[in-house]
C-alpha cells in the first residue's frame, strides 16, 4: 500500500495571495503544489487579455508565484499541477519552460488541450447539440450575444498521463476544480478510470481545498471563533491508498481545520447529494467527517457511481453595453429630488425606452434630523444597458451637462455564462511533454549601456480647458463615473 499523498492548495481564486505558494512550498512538507485560478467568469477575462496579446489568455500572477519556488520545488521533488493554463495552456507552458532557463533549471514541462470547443461549435450544432442551459433549459439557438469561450471541463486523467511521462510541472486549461487533486492522487496510487469509490474520495478532498483558506475559516459561519484568519493558512489535502483523506494545514498558520469548516466548505456549491464530476460521481451522502486532531480532519467513507456520459461546458457571451451611475441626494424631499434627477436623465437621454435595461434604485441611507452630512444623504443608482454601443450623446443642450461626468463610466460588468452539458466522446484530450533540457550556466553579465538621446522637454504644459459646469437643483451631487470604457460581456 503506497504512503498517502500531500496535496498542497495556493490559490483559491484568479488573484489571490500572491506568498501562498511560498509559504506552502516553505512551510512543511508537500508533495503536489496545486492551485485552481479559473471560475467561469475568470474565463472571460482571460479571453480579453488574448485579443490584446495572442501570447496571453493564461492566469500571469501563477508565473509571478512559479519565480519564487521553482528552484525549491525541483530540490524538493515537488511537483505542480495547476490550471492556470486558461485558454492557452502551450502559452504559459512555454513561459514556465522560458523562466527554467533563466533560473538555471532542468524542468519538465507538459501542458494538455482539448477543452476548447470553440471552433468546433457549428460541427457540434449539426451533430444535434442543442448546448440547452442546465438552469433554465433554454437552447444556446435562443440566446442574444457571440459565444467568444466554449470550454469542456476535462478530468484528471490528462494529468496522469503527464505526470506518467516524467512531467514536473502540468499546465492545464479548464477542467474540474476537482481534478487537481483526482489526477495526481491516482497517478500516485496507481488507480483505475473505474476505482469510482477511490476516484469519489479525491473527488471530496479536492472540492473541499479548492478554494483555498475557505476550509480553514474564511466560509465557516462562526468565523468570529476562529483565531488568525486576518492571515489565514491554506489547505492540505493527504489522500490515502483508499481515497479517504485528512484535510489540515502548515503548523503556525492562521485559521483552523475543524469538523465545523470542513463541513462548511464541503457543502459550499452543491446541488445536491450525488456531485457530478468528469471522472466519477461522488455520493456526498455517504462522506463521514471526524476531528482525528487539531488541524486535522479525517474525510472517509465516500462511495462512487460510474463516470457520467456528459461533461459539463461553460460558454461565455458577449452581452452589449452597461453603465451606472450614482447620484448622492442629501437633505430634505429625497424622493422629489430623485424623481427631479430621473426625469432630467431621461430627458438629456432620449428617453428610457432607448435602452435594453434602465434600472433605477433609490437606497435610503439618509436619517431624519441628521447631525452629519454623510448621514443626511441618500443614493439614487442608475443602470443602463444596451447592444449597440454608448448609448447616450443626445443632441440637445443637455448633454455636456449629463454626459461629461459619464464619459468614462463604462465599464464591463459580470458576463453571462452558459453552463451546459456535452457528451464525453465530443472532447478531444491531448497532454504535450516536453524532455528535460539542462540549460547551459551564463558565462558572464553586463549592463546594458544607458540609452542616448535628447534631453526632456521641461517646458511648462499648456494650461488645462476648463470643463463644462455640471448643474444640478440643491442637495443633488453625481457621483464620480465607474472605470472603464468598452464593451459589456
Amino acid at each position: 500500500m503506497s504512503d498517502p499523498v500531500r496535496i498542497a492548495n495556493c490559490s483559491g481564486f484568479y488573484g489571490d495571495r500572491l506568498s501562498a505558494a511560498r509559504e506552502m512550498v516553505e512551510g512543511g512538507p508537500i508533495d503536489f503544489l496545486t492551485g485552481d485560478w479559473l471560475a467561469e467568469l475568470t474565463m472571460l477575462i482571460l479571453w480579453k487579455g488574448l485579443q490584446r496579446d495572442a501570447s496571453r489568455g493564461w492566469a500571469h500572477t501563477f508565473l509571478t508565484q512559479m519565480e519564487e519556488v521553482l528552484g525549491t520545488c525541483v530540490d524538493r521533488g515537488i511537483k505542480v499541477v495547476t490550471n492556470a493554463g486558461g485558454l492557452n495552456p502551450a502559452g504559459l507552458a512555454d513561459q514556465v519552460r522560458a523562466l527554467s532557463e533563466r533560473l538555471g533549471l532542468a524542468v519538465s514541462v507538459a501542458h494538455v488541450e482539448g477543452d476548447d470547443l470553440l471552433p468546433r461549435m457549428g460541427e457540434l450544432s449539426d451533430a444535434g447539440h442543442s448546448l440547452f442551459h442546465l438552469d433554465t433549459g433554454q437552447p444556446l439557438t435562443e440566446a442574444s450575444g457571440e459565444v467568444v469561450s466554449a470550454n469542456a471541463y476535462l478530468g484528471g486523467w490528462p494529468i496522469v498521463e503527464a505526470l506518467a511521462g516524467g512531467a514536473q510541472v502540468v499546465i492545464c486549461p479548464r477542467i474540474t476544480d476537482a481534478s487537481l487533486v483526482v489526477g495526481p492522487a491516482a497517478w500516485h496510487h496507481g488507480w483505475s478510470p473505474t476505482d469510482w469509490d477511490r476516484l469519489a474520495g479525491a473527488v471530496v478532498a479536492g472540492h473541499i481545498i479548492e478554494c483555498g483558506p475557505q476550509v480553514t475559516g474564511g466560509n465557516y459561519a462562526f468565523f468570529t471563533e476562529v483565531a488568525g484568519l486576518e492571515h489565514p493558512g491554506f489547505p492540505i489535502a493527504e489522500v490515502a491508498e483508499d481515497g479517504s483523506s485528512v484535510i489540515t494545514k502548515h503548523p503556525g498558520t492562521g485559521g483552523e481545520v475543524s469538523v465545523g469548516t470542513v463541513t462548511a466548505q464541503l457543502l459550499y456549491e452543491i446541488g445536491g447529494h450525488h456531485y457530478p464530476n468528469t471522472d466519477v460521481v461522488a455520493r456526498f451522502d455517504t462522506v463521514a467527517v471526524t476531528q482525528e486532531a487539531p488541524d486535522r480532519v479525517r474525510v472517509s467513507g465516500t462511495r462512487g457511481l460510474l463516470a457520467p456520459a456528459e461533461v459539463k461546458v461553460c460558454l461565455n457571451l458577449l452581452g452589449g453595453w452597461r453603465n451606472s451611475m450614482t447620484f448622492v441626494l442629501t437633505g430634505l424631499d429625497i424622493e422629489e429630488k430623485a424623481a427631479l434627477t430621473l426625469r432630467s436623465l431621461e430627458e438629456a437621454l432620449g428617453g428610457a425606452d432607448r435602452f435594453a435595461e434602465f434600472d433605477v434604485q433609490l437606497i435610503r441611507t439618509d436619517k431624519a434630523d441628521a447631525p452629519l452630512n454623510a448621514e443626511a444623504t441618500a443614493q439614487l443608482r442608475v443602470t443602463v444597458k444596451g447592444s449597440t454601443g454608448p448609448p447616450w450623446s443626445p443632441p440637445t443642450p443637455w448633454s455636456p451637462r449629463w454626459s461629461t461626468p459619464t464619459a468614462a463610466g463604462w465599464r464591463s460588468p459580470t458576463p453571462p455564462t452558459w453552463p451546459q452539458r456535452i457528451h464525453r466522446s465530443s472532447t478531444r484530450l491531448l497532454t504535450h511533454r516536453w524532455p528535460r533540457a539542462r540549460p547551459s550556466p551564463p558565462t558572464s553579465c553586463a549592463l546594458p549601456e544607458p540609452l542616448a538621446g535628447p534631453a526632456p522637454d521641461r517646458s511648462p504644459r499648456p494650461a488645462r480647458p476648463q470643463l463644462p459646469s455640471l448643474l444640478a437643483p440643491p442637495g443633488i451631487c453625481p457621483s464620480a463615473p465607474s472605470s472603464g470604457h468598452g464593451p459589456a460581456t
